[in-house]
């Protein structure tokens, strides 16, 4: 696999897989790179033991500042240039001479292989470059880098309806996650569809965080729901959001990260659920049927916003369930 340098995108995607408990090996999975790298990009550009995508940026850039330098180490050392030279004509690699250098040669400074060859193929080291096993004269050109957007055609919050915005049209749905508490090992989550007008929420235990069983969860808990929209967060398990799109017939948005005020709806009703989850319990120890019961006290227990009705009696009033039959709570969970 290529290297290549993580972009801010892809540090703010491994940022909120972090927190969302994913494994190394599985945000490498949701990246397309490998695992090592991934270790590798948290353990060098975290702070503290935490990683936070913007100090990551800082630290790669100065690294990369101070590599850039190393191509001159050799040019300002004569001592070093002779050393190089000379087992160049022996044969040996850059790999080699600077693993030499590391281990042996202290009266030399150490260099990496990358700033031997950052020194070859620069005006001064050119001409040594025959030496090379594979006699290449310059660096091979690199395939041109596209930006991979982790979250294909997002469309921002600031481009949702206004009427979604100050809850005049019903319709403008919500959607977020929750997570098993660090200390269990258990990839059992929450999803939670919530409406913004009605007020009115459906649940669904999942068995992870993937993107395959976020969207599995959604069309299931939408089919039945008359819909306009529907904004999430910008976590991974939300990349599929088109195909979410297609089955319930809705525009999808995405709040800016770090902003999650800008659902505040959907974060509210979690709120609410932890009366009966608390944060940091294991949800693989609560039944679909629990699941049930709470989605049906969140439903049918009156809000002061609604002047005292329930959200169930809202989606009645307003013929907000597509189909006749009323919806039995139990069909938003899984099997």
């Amino acid at each position: 696999m290529a290297h290549h340098h993580f972009t801010s995108a892809e540090r703010l995607e491994i940022s909120i897989l972090l927190k969302k408990e994913y494994s190394h090996h599985d945000i490498a999975g949701e990246l397309g790179c490998s695992q090592p790298s991934i270790s590798r990009e948290i353990k060098r550009n975290s702070v503290r033991r935490t990683y936070d995508p913007r100090q990551a940026k800082v630290k790669a850039r100065q690294r990369r500042r101070y590599s850039k330098y190393q191509g001159m180490k050799v040019r300002e050392r004569p001592d070093l240039q002779k050393f190089i030279i000379k087992k160049m004509k022996a044969g040996w690699t850059p790999d080699e001479i600077a693993g030499r250098l590391k281990t042996t040669k202290r009266n030399l400074p150490c260099i990496s292989a990358k700033g031997i060859y950052k020194w070859l193929y620069s005006v001064y080291g050119q001409k040594y470059c025959p030496l090379l096993c594979s006699q290449q004269l310059k660096p091979r050109k690199r395939r041109p880098k596209t930006e991979r957007s982790m979250i294909p055609n997002r469309v921002g919050i600031e481009k949702r309806p206004e009427e979604a915005n100050n809850r005049s049209e019903y319709g403008h749905a919500e959607t977020d996650t929750a997570v098993s508490g660090k200390r269990h090992d258990s990839t059992a989550s929450l999803a939670v569809l919530h409406e913004r007008k009605a007020r009115y929420t459906r649940l669904r235990k999942i068995p992870n965080m993937k993107p395959k069983s976020m969207t599995r969860a959604l069309k299931k808990m939408g089919k039945d729901l008359t819909l306009r929209t529907l904004t999430y967060d910008n976590g991974i398990e939300n990349r599929n959001h088109e195909a979410v799109a297609n089955a319930l017939k809705v525009n999808t948005y995405f709040c800016n990260p770090y902003h999650s005020w800008e659902k505040g709806g959907v974060e509210n009703t979690i709120g609410r659920i932890r009366r009966y989850i608390p944060k940091g319990a294991n949800l693989a120890d609560y039944s679909d049927n629990d699941i049930a019961k709470i989605e049906y006290w969140l439903n049918h227990t009156p809000r002061k916003c609604l002047n005292w009705k329930t959200p169930h009696e809202i989606m009645i009033e307003n013929r907000l369930f597509v189909s006749s039959t009323l919806p039995n709570p139990t069909d938003a969970f899984e099997g």
